[in-house]
């Protein structure tokens, strides 16, 4: 009989031994760390005992939650943003994830932008990042879920995955609607859910995208054209993916009901609150040196606006909201999923904090101090 490894003892070689070799790696460049850390847990994934192994380490499972029709095992997924390029595809649910969302990927392939493009804010427990989507295309990542032998419901990497879609930086504002339409026909038959990513700071007139009129019109034409996509498909008995919008948490609220209201009416499936934000509050004074570096804020600083926001959505929609910012603990989750979030995600907390983050959400759910959502 398996016998997992204490969480002590993974807490602490986290710290201890995993978090200030990777903060160490490339002269402490962040990017290095980041992709080491995707190249390590793809060698894990390769193999089915190495899975078992991984499972065995850090494994952890919280109760199942119904979210768009979905299944989901636990309330906590992995936010898109750390595997792009769906990587270590088949590793993130032996960490306890629920589920994952690769992306933010484009209908073209692109680099982003100039390095250096991400920033480690430790006294902050904070990260400046300027990425810029970049990935390998649409099309690639349909190739390596198709190989990997994942098709929408059939859990094949162990959890529901969905995929973040965003604007490839060439094509034009205009043309922006076909630009994701060519992303989820490439990905609608091979993921459990879509997120439309109209709210990242770091491609060039992409929050425009949030504004009534253009979200609307978006939003329609991917909702439309997935519920055309399932008509003509073997899954068709699945209905169409849902799709989801992910919010800056930079609105106005007048801006947020607004959204609200659109994806609402376009068929929308749930709301994503929220991306990273531009603002700068909430920095140690040791980290000020780097406020002025562009690119969105994600970690603890955002935490407070965060949670305000995902607050404020859940009281003006019916729709499933997934919160997403600052949960740099299990308390920070609890207040997400207190505030009426129905599942939560995470990146920054788990560079900081490692998979244990993971397993104390899911004891969210499982132990007798689950707090029931309000």
């Amino acid at each position: 009989m398996a016998v997992h490894i204490p969480g002590a003892l993974v807490d602490a070689a986290y710290a201890g031994v995993g978090r200030p070799t990777l903060f160490r790696l490339g002269g402490g460049d962040p990017e290095v760390a980041h992709e080491t850390t995707l190249d390590w847990l793809a060698w894990w994934g390769r193999t089915p005992a190495r899975r078992a192994l991984l499972e065995l380490a850090f494994g952890s499972r919280g109760t199942p939650v119904e979210v768009a029709g979905i299944r989901f095992g636990g309330p906590v997924g992995l936010a898109a943003g750390m595997d792009k390029d769906a990587r270590a595809l088949m590793a993130w649910a032996r960490l306890g994830f629920s589920h994952v969302e690769f992306g933010t990927v484009t209908g073209q392939p692109q680099p982003g932008n100039p390095k250096p493009r991400m920033f480690r804010l430790r006294p902050s427990h904070g990260v400046i990042n300027r990425m810029g989507f970049n990935n390998a295309g649409s099309e690639a990542i349909a190739a390596r879920l198709e190989l990997a032998g994942v098709r929408r419901g059939n859990h094949a990497a162990g959890m529901p995955v969905g995929v973040s879609i965003g604007k490839t930086k060439v094509v034009a504002l205009a043309d922006a609607v076909e630009d994701y339409l060519s992303s989820l026909r490439r990905l609608v038959h091979l993921v459990d859910y879509l997120a439309i990513n109209v709210s990242s700071p770091n491609t060039p007139g992409l929050r425009s995208l949030q504004g009534a009129d253009e979200l609307s019109g978006l939003v329609r034409a991917l909702v439309d054209e997935a519920a055309v996509q399932a008509e003509e498909s073997s899954q068709s008995t699945l209905g169409p993916v849902p799709v989801f919008v992910k919010i800056a948490p930079d609105l106005e609220w007048s801006a947020i009901d607004q959204a609200l209201e659109v994806c609402a009416a376009a068929g929308a499936a749930g709301i994503i609150a929220t991306n990273t934000t531009l603002g700068r509050d909430g920095l140690a004074p040791e980290d000020r040196p780097l406020a002025g570096q562009a690119g969105g804020l994600s970690g603890a600083p955002l935490t407070a606006r965060a949670l305000e926001v995902v607050s404020y959505v859940t009281a003006h929609t019916d729709l499933p909201v997934i919160g997403v910012g600052g949960i740099m603990t299990a308390d920070d989750a609890r207040a997400m999923l207190q505030a009426g979030a129905s599942l939560v995600q995470i990146f920054t907390g788990f560079i900081y904090s490692g998979p244990g983050l993971v397993r104390d959400i899911n004891r969210l759910t499982t132990d007798r101090l689950a707090v029931p959502r309000g």
